[in-house]
Parts: structure tokens; C-alpha cells; sequence
């Protein structure tokens, strides 16, 4: 069972988290009595979360950071170990989906946004944080991945791509970091009601999408698990299939 203290003391880092499945976990892990930080490329929308999760009761704050820019998050990461000390929970959920064509179609310049940001930037932050978890002995680095990691994507095969790589990347990562009591997991949901890639999902009926705080409830579980044990990937998808 949950507990608003379950988490307390911890620090929580978000990305994509200015809205949709980054706010609800930001949302939820601060209920839990993390001290989140949130990080997206929207000022504006990061200061709104930001303010949700204080008036909560909550603990939050905001940094910008463009996943793109390898510079950018070397320094991100910087602030907020200078800042803390620590790192406690990391949850690599900014990403972007392209869904517009076959592959042979896919404008080279859109493959290497989807991989700087699906799947670079997980590295980069990884590269980052994992030090100070490694030194702390414990932590934990949770990676929004989806089903299309999994599966065929007809018209979207880049994204897939690098879907698949993360999986490959992290389920490695987890095995090279676990004897330093730092636990790597992955999430794979299907359809989620988000304005995500083109927008069509958030006109899905209530069944037919996951909502983002079913999301946000799984990676609490999964941030909140024994010491002892760590669940290496959940797959979740809508009760409905269309």
C-alpha cells in the first residue's frame, strides 16, 4: 500500500515532464513525497505543473533542458547534483513520435530527432546521474518505452526503431548496474490518451486509451519496490483494442 512518505527525502527527476504522462508521474511521485524536478523545453507549462504540485503540498521545481542538445543536459544534470547532492529516481519520459510514412519516406533529418531524443538523451542522462547512484549505492532509472518496442509499426518504423533500441540499451544497463543496488526498468504501454505523435489517441474512448495517472501508478510501484527486488519491465495496455 502507498504511503505519502513512501518516497520521502528522495529525488525524483522527470523529463517531458510539462505534460502528459511526465506531469502525472511528477504529480504522483510528489504525492509520494518526492522532491521532483521537471524538465521540458515549455516554461510556461513546467511553471504550471510546478505550482499544481505545490498547492498539493507537494515538493517540485523546474529546469529547462532540450533533450537534443547533449550540452544542455551535461548541465542540467549538473544543477541538480550541485543542488541535492543526489539522485534518487530518474524517469527518462521525454520523447517525440513520428507516425507519418513508411520508412523509405522518413526524411533523414526527422530519423535523427526521433534517436537524439528517444533514445540519446537516455543514454546522456543515464551517463549523467548513474555516478552518484553508483556512489549512494541505490537508485533508480525508469525509461518510458511503449509497444512499439515490441512489435511492427506500419508508417512508423523510425520511431519503433528506437524503441527497440532503448529496450536493448536499458535491459543491459540494468545488468551492469544492478550490483551497485541501482535498478534499471522499463515501461511499455500502448495507446495512451496524450496528444502524443498525432494527437489521435486523446480522442479515444475511455477504454480504448490508457489514461496518463494508470502510467504514473505503475512507475510509483515500481519506484517504490523492496530493496531487494526490482521489476524489469511492465507492458501495459488499453482494455479495449480499438
Amino acid at each position: 500500500m502507498e504511503h505519502p512518505s513512501m518516497l520521502a527525502g528522495q529525488i525524483a527527476v522527470v523529463t517531458g515532464a510539462s505534460r502528459g504522462i511526465g506531469a502525472a508521474i511528477a504529480h504522483k511521485l510528489a504525492s509520494l513525497g518526492a522532491h521532483v524536478v521537471l524538465t521540458a523545453r515549455d516554461q510556461d507549462q513546467l511553471s504550471k505543473v510546478v505550482a499544481e504540485i505545490q498547492a498539493e503540498g507537494g515538493l517540485a521545481e523546474s529546469h529547462l533542458c532540450d533533450l537534443t542538445q547533449p550540452a544542455q543536459i551535461e548541465s542540467f544534470a549538473r544543477r541538480v547534483l550541485e543542488a541535492h547532492g543526489r539522485c534518487d529516481i530518474l524517469v527518462n519520459n521525454g520523447g517525440v513520435g513520428w507516425f507519418q510514412g513508411p520508412l523509405h519516406e522518413t526524411p533523414p533529418e526527422t530519423l535523427d530527432h526521433l534517436f537524439a531524443i528517444n533514445l540519446r538523451a537516455p543514454y546522456l542522462l543515464l551517463r549523467a546521474f548513474a555516478p552518484a547512484m553508483i556512489a549512494a549505492q541505490r537508485g533508480h532509472i525508469i525509461n518510458m518505452s511503449s509497444l512499439a518496442g515490441k512489435n511492427p509499426v506500419p508508417n512508423g518504423a523510425a520511431y519503433a526503431a528506437t524503441k527497440w533500441g532503448l529496450n536493448g540499451m536499458m535491459v543491459s544497463a540494468a545488468e551492469e548496474l544492478r550490483q551497485h543496488q541501482v535498478r534499471v526498468s522499463l515501461v511499455a504501454p500502448g495507446t495512451v490518451r496524450t496528444e502524443f505523435g498525432s494527437g489521435q489517441s486523446s480522442q479515444k474512448s475511455a477504454l480504448g486509451a490508457i489514461a496518463p495517472a494508470d502510467i504514473a501508478n505503475i512507475v510509483a510501484l515500481l519506484a517504490t519496490q523492496a530493496a531487494e527486488s526490482f521489476i524489469s519491465e511492465v507492458q501495459i495496455r488499453p482494455t479495449l483494442k480499438k
